[in-house]
Parts: structure tokens; C-alpha cells; sequence
């Protein structure tokens, strides 16, 4: 019955982030939960507590907004020395990326440089096929293009991808690989979830900049809020700086099943939809400003709060994302955010609209792609803001 509601949860939140497997490694004695600052509601406490455990190695939370603040930690920097969780490590956020690319995006539209009502083809005329002609900048931002995702020649098993972890994927011909296939549905008539809308977001503001999409989020969104230690790695496979290693079970060299540590992996399959390195205090930072509308400002920051009204293209429900953010109804109010996974790790950021509570988490997720959400992130989010609203 626990499982069945857990799945449930996790269903209704419409995170897309990862649970545990039912293998439960030998960890050593787990170390206590880090000291929490001020601590207001003792669920939180709870739901990072006991770590490490079979679904997670650590967890860092820091919730904010005048509803009250707390920080917290859990679990181990690594499994090889038992230290301590680092309360001030770095991490890979996934898909919270897509935050700061629609950010960029709305900037620029603010200065006239880029029009979301425009096609996507109209500013790279070369790239995007007449098949897609149609497609708009905000329906690249909200989901509702109808472009397929790209042919990436890695594989279907985490094994297959863990091999080509160090693989660079080229942008461009990630965008042609997917617009090479037949479009999924009639551009604006549906919504499916998918990195390559981002893809061709970070291109196109390459295109109107002549600069490179990672100095234009870093001029224009980490410099000003002070996020140093936040970055865009291209490239670059190892986390710089301080982190808490990830890692996932898979098979291992001997043939037995197991975690391995992949805390170095290349994210150019991601890029502008999903390689954010970051930590728990800069998103913090970055999701106040946000809401507070200092990032985006005036009425394009409604993008962000608005859903377009069709169904989502496989289950039929009402379409949950918007610009960069997503929307579910827990505890009786809306929250508003946007979760990420990459290969041990997980994190989200996540607020009121009023900004009233705030909440950033990063769990270092044992199948941080797998199909539900991690049992620990899900505890964290319901300890925050409750249970998911009946249908």
C-alpha cells in the first residue's frame, strides 16, 4: 500500500525524476543529519533523514520566504571515505537549466531582439526544415512544437550510456537528427516534454547575440544575482569545484549489480536544456529573484505563469509546463518549478507565486532517470509545501 500511494504522489507531482531500486547497497553507519538553521517544520528534517539508503547517497534542502527559512543536509560526500555531506557543494542540476535558458530568451524578447511569436525557422533559416516551419519561439519554450527528439546513437541501458558518457554532442546536429523525422503533432495543438525545444532556444540566442549561449546566461542572469558558484560547463566532464559524488546502480565489471560513482559525465547531450552546475544557495538566490521578478520583468514574467491550454500529447491531461516552469496544486495552493536529473543527481527549485516559500533541494538520486520520482526528493517536496490536491 505504501508503494501504490508513493507511486501515486509521484504521479500527481508530474516530476519526472527518479526512485530508488530495490537493491539496498552495504553503506557504512549513516553519519546524522547535518544541523539545520532554524528549524521550522521538523517533516523536513525527517524526509532527509537516515541517508545514505538504496535511493540516495545524500541531500542538501534549503527552504525560504516569509512563511519561514531552513536549511538541511544528509547523508555522505562520498561512500569511499563516509564523510560528512558538504552543505556547500556543487552539483548537476539537469533540467532546472531550461529556468535560466527561457530567462535568457525573455530577455532578450524584452529588448526586442527576439519575438516569441516569430518562427523558430525565421531566425536559423538553414537548420530548422519547412516541415517545422510553423513553429514558434514560445512553443519551443512551452513544449508545444511537436519536434521529436534527436537520434543521439548512445543507447536504451544506463550501461550503454555510461560508455559514452565523455561523447560530445553537437547542437546543431542534434537539431537535425530530430527535424530530420516527422513532426509528433501540429505545432500549438498539444504538449510533450522534451530537451530539443531548449536545443534550438539556446541556438537562437546565439544567433541574435553573435555570442555564445553560455556567456549570455553569465552576463546576464549569474553575474548580476552574484552566482559564482553557478556555471555552463560545454564540455568539461568533472564537476569544478566542491561536490557530493553521485551514483547509480547499474552493472557492474563483474557482473554483479551495484553503484558506481558517475560524478564525471559530459552533458553536451543537455546543453541549453539541461547542463547547469550549481548549488543549493545560488538556486535559492536565483529562485527569489526570480519570482520577485528581477530577473524577468514587466509582463513577459507572465510567460512563465501562464499554461497554454492543450492536452498533453500521451496522457491527455491539461498541459502542466509553461515557459521554463511547470505548475501542480499541492496543498491546496499553486506551486510553481522545475525539477532536473542527470545520472546521480537530482534537484528542483520550486516557489508560491507570492514567493511566500521557496524550496531547493539536491538529492544525489541512485536512478536519478529513472521512471518515478525518487522517494527522497518526493518526501521533501510533500514536507514543503503537502500533498498533492485530488484531481
Amino acid at each position: 500500500m505504501r508503494k501504490a500511494t508513493r507511486t501515486l504522489l509521484a504521479a500527481a507531482l508530474v516530476l519526472g525524476v527518479a526512485a530508488g531500486p530495490a537493491l539496498t547497497p552495504a553503506f557504512a553507519t549513516p553519519p546524522a543529519a547535518a544541523p539545520a538553521t532554524r528549524p521550522t517544520d521538523p517533516d523536513l528534517s525527517a524526509a532527509i533523514a537516515g541517508l545514505p539508503r538504496a535511493d540516495a547517497t545524500a541531500a542538501l534542502v534549503r527552504v525560504g520566504g516569509i512563511e519561514g527559512s531552513w536549511q538541511g543536509g544528509s547523508g555522505v560526500h562520498d561512500l569511499e571515505s563516509g564523510a560528512p555531506v558538504d552543505p556547500a557543494a556543487r552539483f548537476r542540476a539537469g533540467s532546472v537549466t531550461k529556468v535560466f535558458t527561457a530567462a535568457t530568451v525573455l530577455q532578450l524578447a524584452s529588448e526586442g531582439r527576439i519575438d516569441l511569436d516569430r518562427t523558430a525557422r525565421s531566425y536559423l533559416p538553414e537548420l530548422i526544415p519547412g516541415r517545422y516551419a510553423t513553429v514558434t519561439v514560445r512553443q519551443l519554450l512551452n513544449h508545444t512544437h511537436g519536434i521529436p527528439a534527436p537520434e543521439l546513437a548512445v543507447g536504451e541501458t544506463v550501461e550503454e550510456w555510461y560508455a559514452h558518457r565523455f561523447d560530445v554532442h553537437d547542437p546543431e546536429a542534434m537539431v537535425r537528427s530530430a527535424t530530420s523525422k516527422p513532426r509528433e503533432f501540429r505545432p500549438g495543438t498539444k504538449q510533450h516534454y522534451l530537451n530539443i525545444g531548449y536545443t534550438v532556444a539556446g541556438l537562437i540566442v546565439e544567433r541574435v547575440t553573435g555570442d555564445s549561449y553560455e556567456h549570455q546566461v553569465e552576463r546576464r542572469i549569474l553575474r548580476p544575482l552574484g552566482l559564482r558558484d553557478t556555471y555552463l560547463p560545454g564540455g568539461a566532464a568533472e564537476i569544478r569545484g566542491p561536490y557530493n559524488h553521485g551514483y547509480q546502480t547499474m552493472r557492474l565489471d563483474d557482473g554483479t549489480t551495484g553503484l558506481r560513482d558517475v560524478s564525471v559525465w559530459a552533458a553536451t547531450d543537455g546543453w541549453a536544456a539541461g547542463d547547469l552546475v550549481s548549488t543549493t544557495a545560488d538556486l535559492e538566490r536565483f529562485t527569489r529573484a526570480l519570482f520577485a521578478g528581477r530577473v524577468v520583468r514587466g509582463p513577459l514574467l507572465e510567460e512563465m505563469f501562464t499554461l497554454p491550454k492543450v492536452p498533453d500529447s500521451k496522457s491527455g491531461d491539461p498541459a502542466a509546463y509553461s515557459v521554463g516552469l511547470s505548475m501542480k496544486k499541492l496543498g491546496g495552493r499553486e506551486v510553481w518549478g522545475k525539477t532536473g536529473g542527470r545520472w546521480g543527481y537530482n534537484a528542483a527549485i520550486a516557489s508560491t507565486r507570492d514567493g511566500a516559500r521557496t524550496l531547493v533541494y539536491s538529492v544525489n538520486s541512485t536512478d536519478a532517470k529513472g521512471q518515478d520520482m525518487n522517494p527522497t526528493a518526493l518526501n521533501v517536496m510533500v514536507a514543503a509545501y503537502g500533498r498533492p490536491d485530488a484531481p
